[in-house]
């Protein structure tokens, strides 16, 4: 039994059984496209030959891994390969899956929980250009934290957007979550300050801030960022307690571009990788961990706010390559 394989049968719970259903039908364009040509490609040929490893070179690619992590899963399982003399494709489906896995995991602790203020009110800080769903996200996660009990604030500092601020009054009202903003006020630390001086007055639990993305220029953000974070940090220790950067996964490489530049203006402590379901190639999630090595803590699956799921490497490659490991 390989590696990843026998972690399908702890999946008994109630609860695990159902966020198993939702990364199953979330990943059903990856896995009807990518995983469905690894399936072929194993039965296309009779021989591990120079020519297969070219054709699953080439799919893993498609799939937006990205060139440097499909370089490294290549060499791989080329050495397993060689070591463990196999000659037939189809003996290579598990090993495929398990790599894949390895490569995320990588011997790291995977940090895809929250990080909770252990006194006074949590603040998330969200940031990430427009339109890859930032403002559904900070909404779907103030309603997960409402059926929790938690008393929710959202603070619209995005003041660069027309109609940001709006947007996110309306969702504040939708889910019940308190709010702060002003469509006149232009300094988003100004109303980052407001914020949190009525999250510590009313005590409130979650403080969820969103802030704009305009990475055209760099230096501007770079400087929002610090004097926010600086705002932060003087009214509440060790905050932001999460700097959440939200990537559509629909954009692929684009994507990565996108983390890689934040990276360098703020420090982002985890990725929402959103419309995952949107995308034919899955393969994004193991591209981010190589690539810029922030932990996914979120994928958006669909429309609901329970298709916001905490990320779990285990269901995302069970979801994804089920039909390798039957």
């Amino acid at each position: 039994m390989g590696i990843f394989s026998r972690f399908k049968k702890n999946f008994t719970k109630k609860e695990e059984k159902e966020d198993l259903k939702i990364y199953d039908k979330g990943l059903t364009k990856s896995r009807d496209n990518f995983v469905s040509k690894l399936i072929n490609i194993t039965s296309k040929y009779n021989k591990i030959t120079e020519e297969f490893f070219n054709e699953l070179e080439e799919i893993l690619i498609m799939a937006d891994l990205g060139i440097n992590t499909v370089m490294k899963f290549m060499d791989k399982l080329r050495d397993r390969v060689k070591e463990e003399k196999i000659d037939d494709p189809k003996m290579l489906k598990e090993i495929i899956v398990d790599e894949l896995f390895i490569i995320y995991v990588n011997e790291d602790i995977i940090v895809n929980k929250i990080n909770y203020a252990k006194e006074g009110p949590t603040v998330i800080l969200f940031v990430g250009v427009n339109g890859v769903g930032k403002t559904t996200s900070i909404a779907k996660i103030a309603a997960k934290e409402i059926e929790k009990g938690k008393k929710v604030l959202m603070v619209g500092a995005d003041t660069f957007r027309a109609g940001a601020v709006k947007q996110l009054k309306e969702w504040a009202e939708k889910t019940g979550s308190d709010f702060v903003g002003d469509d006149t006020l232009k300094d988003p630390a100004s109303v980052v300050y407001n914020g949190l001086k009525k999250a510590k007055e009313e005590n409130f639990d979650i403080v969820l801030i969103d802030t704009a993305g305009r990475l055209q220029n760099k230096v501007n953000l770079m400087k929002e960022l610090e004097k926010i974070n600086k705002v932060i940090s003087n009214f509440i220790e060790d905050a932001p307690h999460e700097t959440l950067l939200v990537i559509d996964a629909t954009t692929g490489q684009n994507g990565i571009s996108q983390a890689k530049t934040f990276k360098e203006v703020t420090n982002i402590t985890g990725i929402i990788l959103t419309k995952l379901d949107g995308t034919a190639k899955g393969g994004i999630v193991l591209a981010i961990k190589e690539e810029v090595n922030i932990p996914v803590k979120y994928v958006g699956l669909g429309e609901s706010k329970e298709d916001l799921q905490v990320f779990d490497i285990e269901k995302y490659i069970y979801g994804l390559f089920k039909d390798m490991i039957k």
